[in-house]
């Protein structure tokens, strides 16, 4: 019997308490502690029948029992929440000269004082803030743009790795920062699974933490095995005794919390120095992806003297690795399609272990790139990961070539479709608009946040759809019964409601997210708003000449060209056409010709901070409509800055550049006069 047996019998509800509280302390002594109490299979064991039993006694429910990591409905997408504090990013280095010189304005800022520093590998993952509220998981949110991410607590609640609900005595608030990752036997085991299913194979471990993390069911989470490691603080309520980043790991490590076991405290920039060509020697032995290692000044009061610049505090440093390389040979080329047409050549090499982990699949870019470089099939090839991410093929080794190897020459038709190829400069594209490959990605594009915003409609279900044939055209989207989603798998009732009620409210979205959508060549969100400013309706865009379309601002002869060969096309006219059966919105909705008298009109206008009243996306895209021009960045062309609550740097900046500021109030009384 083992040891975890119920050999008392107790109470179904005492029974439910002592297996919640087995099981969470095994995902600590697993996760945190890298000792293991229990094997693989004894868990699922003990998990299952706590399900069962909580199954049988609705009554003692518990939000943060282990089970509730299992599964549950999918998600239909992500809010956009602030940060109460900016994430900042670190700056790198990749010599240790830079380190040096970086140690030595951190003397010189501190007065002469050398402070204690502490060395930690740079994960190559995805940043993440945990918020806990009195000790519960409250928040997760991705870095975003540093003030705002993406809330993708469901998610994160599915990860074994992270606890619902931390140990001994917690403050009342702390956010941990860290990096949720996928250890690189987990990305070997999911390519081998992708490539079973005949699916298209993650480039790299931290892609696939990336696409991973924002899948809309939380079940692919917790099959995929993602793990978090803490390296850094948000808000904190409490622990004000914690004075150094060193205590600080300690005591949410005791709190469990996973951090680094690699983790240095050196006492001098020597220390430092022999603690980065240390593991130097040692980063395939980890079995995740690290590309550095970040060096920082453990004293908070001192962090605090030393403050930070626009983007990344001064008392943080990144030393990068250079990148490793591997020789192989190799094998083919494949021509993938993209959503533009683009053939982009991928590399299949036999498998070499570079900067821990087996590649077989490198880019090669474009053809003028093969060209360039002389590489052939059957060559031996030098390969490494660049930015520790993406492999590529460096360089042929031209000595070790026999005369068998064949020159790598462009399809002369598309691998898709059997369409007509063309180049146009170094690329090449498929010139049929109703290539299947090309719509495939078009369809993933068509759906997304910054198009057509169709909540709930990830990568996932957009491979459900057209391998169940009940999409074949961007207006078929609109066409889906209740009947049609719940057939596909893992769609749910109120799931497939929630969709059918996303797609509606797509249907108003108008022209300019229409022509964003539908992936058209050199037609992004910004050429998209200005044609639906331009011209009212969709009618009206297909009557315009040539020299109309170059004739419009930041329009040139090539982007107009490929607009107008497209909009003349059968394909083009038949799309629009069916889209309006289905009555999806063709009508502008930048308000045609903008009021020369709007405030807005001709300013470059600048969003930080929380505001309370607008979302971030729908405020731009009605200042543009009154003529505003917004950008992300503050610089010496900005004329007007909007700043919410907790704005950061940017408030900063404009401030010194001399540009006007206005706050939420400002912003809605300017916009009320506009309506009066």
């Amino acid at each position: 019997m083992s040891e975890f047996e119920d050999q008392t019998p107790l109470l179904p509800l005492a029974r439910i308490e002592e297996l919640r509280s087995l099981l969470h302390r095994a995902n600590r002594f697993y996760y945190v502690d890298a000792e293991p109490i229990m094997s693989d299979g004894e868990f699922d064991r003990l998990l299952d029948e706590l399900a069962q039993l909580e199954k049988a006694h609705p009554e003692a429910h518990d939000p943060d029992s282990p089970t509730t990591r299992v599964g549950g409905e999918p998600v239909s997408g992500f809010d956009t929440v602030a940060h109460a504090r900016r994430m900042m990013s670190i700056d790198n280095t990749y010599s240790i000269e830079d380190v040096r010189a970086w140690h030595d304005r951190v003397v010189k800022a501190l007065e002469g004082e050398s402070p204690r520093y502490v060395c930690e590998p740079k994960i190559d993952g995805v940043a993440i803030n945990l918020r806990f509220e009195n000790g519960r998981l409250a928040a997760a949110v991705t870095r975003g743009d540093g003030e705002r991410g993406d809330l993708v607590t469901s998610n994160v609640r599915a990860m074994d790795s992270v606890p619902l609900v931390l140990a001994d005595d917690p403050p009342r608030v702390l956010e941990v920062r860290g990096e949720i990752y996928m250890p690189d036997a987990a990305f070997e085991r999911v390519n081998s699974e992708r490539e079973a299913r005949g699916e298209q194979l993650f480039a790299n471990a931290r892609n696939s933490t990336a696409g991973t993390l924002k899948s809309l069911d939380p079940a692919v989470i917790r099959a995929r095995g993602l793990r978090f490691c803490a390296h850094g603080r948000g808000e904190i309520v409490g622990l004000e005794d914690v004075t150094t980043y060193s205590e600080l790991l300690e005591r949410i490590r005791a709190l469990g919390l996973s951090v680094s076991n690699r983790t240095s405290v050196c006492a001098t920039i020597e220390e430092v120095l022999e603690c980065i060509e240390t593991f130097a020697r040692e980063r395939d032995e980890v079995g995740f992806g690290t590309d550095g290692m970040v060096v920082r000044v453990d004293d908070f009061s001192a962090q605090e003297r030393l403050g930070e610049t626009a983007k990344a505090p001064r008392w943080c440093i990144a030393f990068k690795y250079p990148a490793e390389q591997a020789v192989t040979r190799l094998l083919k080329v494949d021509w993938q399609v993209g959503k533009g047409g683009t053939l982009t050549p991928r590399a299949t090499m036999e498998p070499v272990h570079v900067a821990g982990t087996t590649v077989q699949h490198a880019t090669m870019h474009n053809i003028e790139e093969i060209r360039r470089k002389d590489i052939r099939t059957g060559d031996r090839v030098v390969i490494e990961k660049a930015g520790e991410i993406i492999p590529q093929i460096i360089e042929p080794v031209v000595s070790e070539r026999t005369g068998a190897e064949l020159a790598i020459e462009p399809p002369g038709s598309c691998p898709e479709c059997a369409g007509v190829v063309e180049q146009d400069g170094p690329k090449l594209y498929c010139m049929n608009p109703e290539c299947t490959a090309q719509f495939r990605e078009r369809l993933k594009w068509f759906v997304g946040r910054g198009q057509m915003d169709i909540d709930g409609f990830g990568e996932k279900l957009v491979d459900q759809l057209l391998d169940a044939g009940l999409v074949t055209h961007f207006a078929d989207l609109f066409r889906l019964k209740r009947d049609d989603l719940l057939a596909l798998e893992r769609m749910g009732e109120t799931s497939a409601d929630n969709l059918l009620a996303a797609l509606d409210d797509a249907r108003g979205r108008g022209l300019a997210r229409v022509l964003a959508g539908l992936g058209i060549r050199h037609i992004g969100t910004s050429a998209a708003k200005i044609l639906a400013r331009a011209f009212p309706d969709v009618e009206a865009l297909l009557a315009a000449e040539m020299d109309t379309l170059e004739s419009l601002p930041d329009f040139g002869e090539i982007t107009a060209r490929a607009l107008h060969e497209y909009l003349a096309s059968e394909p083009a006219r038949s799309t629009f056409s069916l889209l309006a059966e289905v009555g999806v919105s063709l009508e502008s909705d930048q308000g045609g010709v903008v009021d020369a008298s709007s405030v807005f009109n001709g300013r470059v206008v600048v969003l930080t901070g929380t505001l309370e009243g607008f979302k971030r996306a729908e405020l731009a895209e009605r200042l543009e409509s009154l003529g505003a021009k917004v950008t992300g960045s503050v610089s010496a062309k900005t004329t007007l800055l909007v700043a919410g609550e907790n704005a950061g740097s940017k408030l900063t900046k404009a401030e010194s550049l001399g540009v006007e500021i206005w706050d939420e109030p400002r912003l809605v009384e300017e916009l009320g006069r506009l309506q009066s």
